[in-house]
């Protein structure tokens, strides 16, 4: 997704006429449904005016392309300004420049990590430099289109208040400043140069718009790529936060070798990179002779990360790496140097099968190990047993005497990379309020299905794709096939559905086992790994009255150890108890119906239920219906002012709106004037008496104009027209994609002399688009009666 993309002069222009931020704050809004703080506003004030005194270079070609806000695919990370066209070999490219007003910054003992004042205090984070490549590593990693068809990524950082470079550009950075240069305010000649020697020529070929709209290559899957990175390879590329965490660990794993035990407790919620951050962590302290264990309370990912690695070494080195949180009961003081814990708070007080060993697994961690990390998010606590709390945590730890750091991971990867479904969710199931209160410009595939039945054989079908679609439900069902296999559990019999729980035999390897998308996963076997699509069945534990959510631990399964104990507390202390099984039946529903990448499909046992959230899901698909739909409301999309032609005031603020096939009828001022809708006009575009609006269907030209876009025409336009967007009318047109005699096309004329006068031999009207089957249109015979009826201006 992108917020501002524009010519070089364009954005000069905006920035000029005090219009830039307003654009980027409006388009912030409409697209990510979300108000800009203040700082950022002002940020972006302050940058681009930097960046627009870089650019008035005139080697910088006028015709480059000035891209702002790019959202990298997959994640919630955005690039904050993007210069696009050729560079002198003519190849197509992209300069990514990270901006920042730091003033000053301070050397760290960490890799590509410094320390600078951020959010009213000195914090250390990302060097710059590194922050650019990563992202445009990212986005390389990520994008097809950017591969297949050479877009050359140029990183780089760009400090414009900071008056002092040694500490930025300190030699123990040189590896990451080599790789993205980092200009500070007096380098503001250097930008310009480095910009202009990457971009020679105009963006001709929309780069920023095949590089948006471009083949997003599926996002790993951390067990897949596990062996791998055992192996030392780098399959997840660590960003922003993520970095951060990495290196402070391994900062703090030295520091415990030779001092005070460390303490390092990491926030981060579903899909923010915590099992990917602490497998790279497991394998770096290994590999710095390091005695160091991956730690987890629930066994699935365990599992598989051990069978993944099956055949890679010996079993007994892979059981040493992987272990149970209950392992340290009798392990002597400090014997690993690092232990890893990841989903802590999973974590509980006593250990063994019959839960009578030990006294706290928190205080057991910390005691066996110098170095102690817990990835954890109190909002997946999904048993009564779960006492893993960051305040549970930093007792223990003070009490062991070790030193305790927090950190926070923000940087989506699951769920499309969308911070607002997960918002979504958490107002749905009512867990806290948030602003995100509907799914709308939310890219996520969220369905809720009337029959069970459909909603298996959906998965099914995503399943064919990579085995990795699976179907998962609340734990109100008996396990009636762990006994007999030939017994059903989850049945309903007005649906025509029968289906066992996650097979005995396939243990807690069910997630990744052949044939287990016909079984149904709960909690235990899932929690700790992802799918690219999920079915979540919600049980009678959590129903819908009157819009409001009632929990009843009362309907959970007998076999389910998540409650067990429920009954006795209960009738000891009736407030804490059902507050305490609220919040865990709606985590564990919050953690189920986070376990897609890429999509959650749904359905309800309690037909209210099902209306709740099927509601959310008809409004989504509503939007969604009518972006896409030619049949649309003929104004639908248009997020400018609209007014009627009573209200209007012509061509003073407004102009007016047609259909392209009113509009391939000769223009005249009559018809333009007598326009039944007319729209305001953004404050950086001016009105005049030959524009009008008009959307364009089709994927004729999507590499400029997305398929149902509002665009800005000048009517009947003289002069030139080689090399312009036009829409032009000829007999001889029959436009592929709506059949009739006008189209708009990129327009090249070859001519010669006849009589001392240039006349046109041969028009060419060119497609500019990614899908296939469009051709040019090549116009020989009676060239005289062709017309243009308008030049294209700008997608609105």
């Amino acid at each position: 997704m992108l917020v501002y993309n524009a010519t070089k002069q364009q954005f000069i222009d905006d920035v000029r006429a005090n219009v830039i931020t307003d654009a980027i704050e409006n388009e912030v809004a409409r697209r990510l449904n979300r108000n800009s703080p203040r700082s950022e506003v002002a940020s972006w004030e302050n940058s681009l005016r930097f960046m627009m005194s870089a650019l008035l270079d005139e080697a910088i070609p006028a015709s480059a392309g000035v891209a702002i806000e790019y959202n990298i695919p997959l994640t919630n990370r955005r690039v904050d300004f993007i210069l696009t066209g050729k560079n002198h070999q003519r190849d197509d490219a992209a300069v990514i420049v990270e901006l920042k007003q730091w003033q000053s910054v301070e050397v760290t003992k960490k890799d590509a990590i410094v320390r600078t004042q951020l959010g009213g205090g000195v914090r250390e984070t990302n060097h710059p430099s590194y922050q650019a490549w990563s992202y445009g590593a990212l986005i390389e990693d990520y994008n097809e289109t950017v591969r297949s068809e050479s877009i050359r990524l140029v990183p780089c950082a760009y400090l414009h208040n900071m008056k002092q470079g040694d500490a930025i550009n300190d030699p123990f950075y040189e590896h990451h400043t080599r790789r993205a240069p980092v200009f500070i305010s007096q380098d503001a000649l250097k930008l310009s140069a480095f910009l202009s020697q990457h971009i020679k020529y105009g963006d001709s070929n929309d780069i920023m718009y095949r590089i948006e709209h471009g083949v997003i290559k599926p996002s790993k899957n951390l067990a897949d790529a596990l062996a791998s990175m055992m192996q030392g390879n780098t399959e997840f590329l660590m960003i922003d936060d993520q970095k951060l965490v990495y290196e402070t660990a391994i900062d703090l794993a030295h520091r415990a070798g030779s001092g005070s035990k460390q303490c390092l407790i990491v926030k981060g919620g579903p899909g923010t990179g915590k099992s990917v951050v602490a497998i790279n962590l497991l394998v770096e302290l290994t590999k710095r002779e390091m005695m160091t264990q991956y730690v987890s309370r629930n066994s699935a990912p365990r599992e598989v990360f051990k069978k993944k690695l099956t055949g890679t070494r010996k079993k007994t080195h892979i059981d040493n790496l992987f272990k149970g949180s209950g392992s340290y009961v009798n392990a002597e003081p400090d014997t690993f140097h690092a232990l890893i814990v990841d989903e802590a708070h999973r974590l509980n007080e006593k250990s063994g099968m019959y839960q009578n060993l030990g006294e706290s697994q928190i205080k057991e961690v910390i005691a066996a190990s110098r170095f102690s990390i817990f990835f954890i998010d109190e909002a997946q606590r999904v048993t009564l047993k779960d006492v893993g709390t960051v305040e549970e945590i930093r007792r223990r730890a003070a009490e062991g005497g070790a030193d305790v750091h927090e950190l926070e991971l923000a940087s989506q990867f699951r769920c499309n990379g969308s911070d607002g479904y997960l918002a979504w969710l958490d107002h749905a199931l009512q867990i806290r309020t948030t602003a995100n209160t509907d799914l709308e410009d939310i890219d996520y595939d969220f369905q809720v299905f009337d029959d069970p039945s459909a909603m298996r054989r959906a998965i099914l079908e995503k399943n064919r794709k990579a085995n990795k679609a699976r179907m998962v439900a609340g734990y109100c069902w008996p396990w009636a096939s762990k006994k007999d296999k030939h017994a059903m559990d989850i049945v309903f019999p007005e649906h025509g559905f029968a289906a066992q729980w996650n097979l005995d035999d396939d243990g807690m390897l069910w997630a990744i086992a052949d044939g287990s998308a016909e079984q149904v996963g709960c909690i235990h076997t899932c929690q700790g790994l992802e799918f690219d699509y999920v079915g979540v069945i919600i049980g009678d534990d959590f129903v819908i009255r009157d819009g409001r959510v009632v929990t009843d631990a009362g309907k959970r399964a007998g076999q389910d150890r998540s409650v067990h104990g429920y009954k006795k507390m209960l009738k000891e202390q009736p407030e804490h108890a059902r507050a305490l099984a609220d919040q865990i039946i709606k985590n564990t529903y919050r953690t189920l119906m986070t376990r897609g990448q890429k999509g959650c499909y749904v359905y309800a046992t309690d037909p209210e239920t099902r209306e709740y959230f099927a509601a959310f899901a008809r409004a989504q698909a509503e939007t969604e219906r009518l972006d896409a739909s030619e049949d649309a409301d003929v104004l639908d999309g248009l997020h400018l002012p609209i007014v009627t032609r009573d209200q209007a005031a012509p061509f003073e603020r407004h102009v007016p709106v047609y259909d392209l096939s009113i509009a391939a009828g000769e223009f005249s001022e009559m018809q333009i004037a007598d326009a039944e809708h007319w729209v305001e006009l953004p404050d950086f575009m001016r009105a005049s008496p030959d524009l009008f609006v008009s959307r364009v269907v089709g994927e004729s030209m999507n590499r400029r104009i997305p398929n149902g876009a509002w665009c800005l025409f000048r009517a009947n336009p003289g002069g030139t027209r080689q090399g312009k967007v036009v829409v032009v009318q000829h007999r001889a047109i029959e436009d592929p994609d709506h059949g009739g005699s006008f189209t708009i096309k990129l327009y090249q004329s070859e001519k010669v002399e006849e009589y001392g006068e240039f006349v046109n031999q041969r028009i060419v009207l060119k497609p500019q688009t990614n899908a296939f089957g469009y051709k040019d249109i090549v116009l020989e015979d009676e060239i005289e009666d062709l017309k243009v009826i308008g030049e294209f201006l700008s997608v609105l």
